[in-house]
């Protein structure tokens, strides 16, 4: 897919060093840096995601068993324990 984007030319003028350097073509370096760049922010926003759909009218049908949490929380080491 083609697509047009704005950089500043500092930016511009560096990529294309590197992927000279580096022997690639400007598109495989910004899809390469596009790439790294949404694997490493992938892990953004789940938690407010998640939070979302507990929120919802099926929160409550959704905790754990009181019984449960109980036991899980009794089960966590004490200060004592360390």
């Amino acid at each position: 897919m083609k697509t047009a984007v704005s950089i500043p030319d500092v930016l511009f003028e560096s990529a294309e060093g590197f992927a000279r350097r580096r022997g690639m073509s400007r598109s495989e370096l910004y899809a390469k840096a596009l790439d790294a760049y949404l694997a490493e922010h992938k892990a953004e926003g789940i938690t407010e995601r998640l939070d979302a759909v507990y929120a919802g009218d099926c929160a409550e049908e959704s905790r754990l068993d009181p019984l449960l949490e109980r036991l899980q929380a009794d089960s966590l080491a004490t200060e004592d324990d360390w």
